[in-house]
């Protein structure tokens, strides 16, 4: 907890004094109306505005780096980017899904010269115009216009030092003439992600401990190649296309296992070797055009999606003695599981806007995906010394899921200090799931109604009150639905299940900002019908089912600032806050088998404090000098699988701009504190501990070389068709 008490004493010192300058600057109003600055941190009714234009931190930054100093935004691996309280941030750029996958997006804004960015808007609660995932945010960025053609591109090096060395590459190209426009990149890595885990299971009478490391390398190759043509000043099309292709051969684990009954210990090793392939082709056509001069517009797309993968594993355990030698061989089994899916997916905007204070929104969206799932389970038989098809294990799965969707929207500001926005998505699915070893099928076709509504009042000059409430949809993966189990022992393994329905989630936001810099934010997130994995236990059979299980209930306090000190030598962006969690539900049977285990039973409650602050520091006065610092703390909370014990890692860098290359170091996890460790224990005796370490200490240095002309007009970023269902793929 001491770590905790700098920020928070900061944050309280900082909005007292914030406080009494507001009740100041009342009894000088007049003056102040003559000499306020332009806004560089603001809230509007449905999102926050990080005024980059007006802003010094913009100055030789990256679009990346610029966005981990944005309120509301995190990275805390340089992997990817967070919105406080959600699972992942979805990136647009002006208005629109950018059209490429995580890692390439990434590396586009690690590339993006932050001069180029007019404004970052951070969506917390998406309304019904966007097409995204329950606990889904957006960052939308807003390019300056008025840029030129030419040339432009860029080169980047990667290398990254755990217990393994890493590398990736990347390089990109933009061209733009007169009407025509083409962008492409092309990245590769070999990037090995090793992790090793103690995994504990058991009653008073019995138990199960395995120990051990997993290790998965991957080859990696992708790119994309757009084409935007602008057919005339009101008309544009464009055309894209995204690949990405992974090899991981040679993934392996081996987990010593130590059994414990009736007083009595057994030992044996389990391994698991695996090889698996993957690839992921999708392409969008776009249509655009404006149909008058107040920004009214018709937006049309159409997709193809194809993901492939292929994967076999042999899973041998063999008996053992205590010092781990292996003494003959007990049980082995063979396993493949292709996975194939094919998407076809339609969408239609369009945005009316009456005058500058009303905006209505209506479209459509049609989707079609068919996957296909061929899993075959073949086990050695130790008197034939063959193998033979396991017919339980074994089956054929199909399933084809048809959505379709339609939403409208207005926004109206009704004043200076008031405006808002309300909406409503209407959703029907109708899918059909057939096991075709037996004849099974399940059949579902369920629409949803998903209302939205946002305010925002200001309530003076320097402070503003806003609340929003939204209404989503969670629907499995698709390889949540597919019916395989995944093995880590023989009698600890990962089972999936077709019978996992949607989840309905609401959220509600209530955020007070002042002097566009500091805000306090409270949510709630109710999930009804949460589907996620359960342990069920039935001695030392531990399996994790996929499945619905209950309700969840979060509620978050946080405050923050977003604040320059010593004129831009630092930049703060400081959140600290309480996240209370509560988890109910309890299940019994497997539902895809049918068998019966102990009840598995969790009604509890966690409070948990949340740190996160990242901080640059200019070092020098040419500003081709930074420092990093970036903290991030959670304390203990309660979760599905048990109570999550606590995370936090500090990490480090500096970063050093010459003419067109920039070279950084960064140290992350310097206290090797990201360790996660899982726990619960059951009123029956039962309980089950996870702890599992990915190695997420490392020293990584990168590399980039900026060409040609740096204001190039990018091309549109097309907001897909079948962006949704990408999300689902993984």
């Amino acid at each position: 907890m001491k770590t905790a008490v700098l920020p928070i004493f900061l944050l309280a010192f900082t909005f007292a004094t914030a406080q009494e300058k507001l009740e100041d600057s009342n009894k000088v109003h007049e003056i102040k109306e003559v000499t306020m600055t332009k806004k560089v941190f603001s809230k509007k009714s449905d999102r926050f505005v990080y005024d980059v234009a007006a802003s010094p931190v913009a100055k030789g930054n990256t679009a990346f780096s610029l966005l981990k100093e944005t309120p509301l935004v995190s990275s805390t691996d340089d992997k990817s980017l967070k919105i406080l309280g959600k699972s992942k941030a979805v990136i647009y750029i002006n208005g629109r899904k950018s059209n490429m996958n995580e890692e390439a997006v990434l590396e586009m804004l690690k590339n993006m010269p932050a001069e180029n960015i007019s404004k970052i808007e951070v969506i917390t609660l998406p309304g019904s115009e966007f097409n995204v995932e329950a606990s889904d945010g957006v960052i939308n960025i807003i390019l300056k216009k008025k840029l030129d053609d030419g040339v432009n591109g860029n080169l980047r090096m990667n290398n990254n030092q755990n217990i393994r060395n890493r590398q990736s590459a990347a390089g990109s190209i933009n061209y733009r003439k007169n009407r025509v426009g083409i962008s492409a990149s092309l990245n590769s890595s070999d990037w090995t992600n090793s992790q090793h885990y103690i995994l504990t299971n058991g009653t008073s009478s019995s138990s199960n401990t395995s120990v051990g490391p997993i290790v998965d390398p991957n080859l990696n190759v992708g790119g994309y190649l757009n084409m935007d043509y602008e057919i005339n000043e009101n008309q544009n099309l464009a055309l894209s296309y995204n690949a990405h292709a992974n090899k991981s051969y040679g993934s392996y684990s081996s987990l010593f296992n130590t059994s414990q009954r009736a007083g009595s210990l057994a030992y044996s090793i389990t391994e698991l070797d695996e090889n698996s392939r993957s690839y992921n082709n999708s392409a969008n056509l776009n249509y655009e055009a404006k149909t008058d001069d107040k920004g009214s517009k018709l937006n049309l797309n159409a997709a193809y999606l194809n993901f492939r993968r292929f994967q076999r594993s042999t899973n041998t355990t063999f008996l053992s003695s205590a010092l781990q030698d292996k003494l003959g061989t007990q049980a082995v089994f063979n396993q493949r599981t292709p996975q194939i899916i094919n998407n076809y997916a339609f969408t239609g905007d369009y945005i009316k806007k009456f005058d500058k204070d009303l905006t209505l929104s209506t479209g459509a969206n049609l989707s079609f995906t068919k996957t296909d799932n061929d899993t075959y389970f073949e086990a050695l038989n130790s008197a034939t010394g063959s193998f033979e098809k396991d017919g339980n294990q074994s089956n054929h799965f199909t399933y084809d899921e048809r959505l379709s969707g339609l939403y409208v929207t207005a926004e109206k500001k009704f004043s200076d200090k008031f405006s808002g926005k309300v909406g409503v998505r209407v959703e029907n699915t109708s899918s059909e799931g057939n096991v075709l070893d037996t004849g099974e099928t399940i059949k579902r076709n369920y629409t949803n109604v998903l209302p939205y509504l946002s305010v925002n009042a200001n309530l003076s000059g320097a402070s503003s009150l806003s609340y929003a409430f939204s209404s989503r949809v969670r629907r499995p993966s698709f390889w949540e639905i597919n019916p395989v189990r995944m093995y880590l022992t023989s009698t600890n393994y990962v089972q999936n299940n077709p019978f996992v329905k949607a989840s309905a989630v609401y959220n509600s936001e209530l955020t007070y900002m002042l002097k566009q810099s500091y805000f306090l934010i409270a949510s709630h997130t109710l999930a009804k019908d949460d589907n996620a994995q359960v342990p069920l236990q039935n001695g030392q059979e531990l399996r994790y089912i996929r499945t619905n299980f209950g309700d969840k209930q979060e509620l978050g306090l946080s405050a923050g600032m977003q604040k320059n000190f010593f004129n831009g030598v630092l930049t703060t962006n400081t959140s600290v806050g309480v996240q209370f969690n509560t988890v109910k539900g309890s299940l019994s049977k497997d539902p895809l088998t049918g068998d019966e285990f102990e009840p598995y039973t969790i009604d509890s409650s966690t409070s948990s404090l949340f740190i996160q602050s990242n901080n640059n520091l200019r070092l020098s006065k040419n500003k081709d000098w930074f420092m990093g610092v970036n903290f991030f703390y959670i304390g203990e909370q309660i979760i599905n699988l048990g109570t999550l014990s606590p995370l936090s890692s500090l990490d480090l860098s500096v970063k050093k701009i010459w003419n067109d290359w920039t070279f950084n170091l960064q140290f992350r996890d310097v206290f090797r504190t990201h360790i996660l460790r899982l726990k619960d224990t059951q009123s029956n005796g039962n309980y089950n501990t996870v702890r599992n370490n990915n190695y997420s200490q490392s020293v990584e240095f990168s590399l980039t070389y900026n060409f040609g002309n740096k204001s190039v007009k990018k091309i549109r970023s097309i907001n897909e068709a079948n962006k949704d269902i990408k999300s689902r793929t993984n």
